[in-house]
């Protein structure tokens, strides 16, 4: 399913690393709207997992799943996997604005939740998400995958908590998506209610690495904007957005989202990440270089007191969350991400969408 091209789909193949043996770990698949539960769930598989069961309510999704997860039951109903005693944790990436109840509901019957991003839509979500996890003592995971499944952001953490660059005094981060051919989204995609505007859906991978990189708690959302520049056929949409951010230990971090990548890109989207230091900087180039056709991604740039160097990671670092996560589950720790980080990181993108300024596309407010 790891197609370059195609965003929706985009699920990274790593080299299988298990933490855990055969049926020590099973999960189940639940809403399979958006592409992203193939990484998810691969991600999971690769690091010992045991996908048990799937169900979704449209036949046609889960039998594309389970040609690819051909070892996955068909569960009849959403019940029959809750009520399963076995399965541990519920890996799903239902429509964006359904995340949360689906999330609700996997908690109360003592499972472990892994959504994709965005995880939740509205602010009244993430309280009662927050409850819910306080309450029962279960994980709401979040698949921000633009820094868990990219090795160009692995190993550019791993510098900096090295102290490769010094203090991280800001963070800048480019996202820019392709939206496919007509017809491609589903109807979800372009109702802003269900997808939550740009910078709730793909800002919240970019105020996530913002957050990671920097060190910091929580931040301070100074200034965003959205636009629908190009797709007046979809007037919910947004094409465009970018915000800018102060962190509790003073880092600054700016990004810009959109759906603009043009077709001839080989990619779904030349996303980069900058991080500047106190004693240098780093750059990602996640996906490709741009003019080699054909070209890998997983690009890091250092440049500090001592070298100036080009890594190529792609194939050599992995992706540990994965595993991290299932043994976080397992001993009920929080090495993966903590809670407090996948919930502040989503709240976040709900402030900056909330308080975000509109632009025209004829350039008035």
């Amino acid at each position: 399913m790891a197609k370059k091209s195609d965003g929706m789909y985009y699920a990274p193949k790593g080299r299988p690393r298990a933490v855990v043996g055969p049926g020590d770990f099973a999960f189940a698949a639940i809403g399979l709207d958006h592409g992203h539960i193939y990484g998810q769930c691969g991600g999971l598989i690769e690091a010992g997992a045991e996908l048990k069961s799937v169900y979704d309510p449209d036949p046609e999704k889960v039998e594309r799943f389970c040609r690819a997860f051909p070892g996955a039951k068909r569960a009849a109903c959403e019940e029959e996997i809750l009520d399963d005693q076995e399965v541990r944790l519920i890996a799903a990436a239902a429509v964006p604005s359904e995340r949360c109840a689906l999330g609700l509901r996997a908690m109360s019957a003592g499972k472990d939740y892994f959504t994709d991003k965005a995880p939740l839509t509205t602010l009244e979500q993430l309280e009662a998400a927050r409850a819910k996890a306080r309450q029962t003592g279960r994980k709401y995971a979040v698949y921000y995958s633009e820094r868990l499944h990219v090795e160009s952001a692995v190993f550019a953490g791993r510098l900096v908590r090295e102290g490769a660059i010094g203090r991280v005094i800001q963070v800048l981060g480019l996202g820019p998506h392709r939206l496919g051919e007509p017809g491609s989204r589903p109807p979800w995609f372009f109702r802003r209610e269900q997808y939550g505007g740009i910078l709730c859906d793909i800002g919240s991978h970019q105020i996530e690495q913002f957050l990671f990189y920097s060190g910091a708690k929580d931040a301070k959302v100074v200034h965003s904007q959205v636009a629908n520049y190009s797709h007046p056929e979809h007037p919910e949409l947004e094409d465009f957005g970018d915000a800018a951010l102060v962190a509790d230990n003073g880092a600054t971090g700016y990004f810009r989202v959109d759906w603009h990548t043009p077709e001839a890109l080989q990619a779904w989207g030349d996303g980069r990440l900058f991080i500047l230091g106190t004693e240098g900087f780093i750059e990602q180039r996640k996906y490709m270089q741009l003019g080699r056709a054909g070209s890998s991604g997983g690009h890091v740039y250092l440049a500090n007191r001592d070298e100036e160097t080009h890594f190529q990671v792609e194939g050599k670092v992995g992706y540990p969350f994965f595993g991290q996560l299932i043994l976080d589950c397992l001993n009920r720790t929080e090495n993966a991400m903590s809670q407090e980080h996948a919930f502040k990181a989503a709240e976040l993108c709900l402030r900056a969408q909330a308080q975000a300024v509109r632009i025209a596309p004829s350039g008035h407010c």
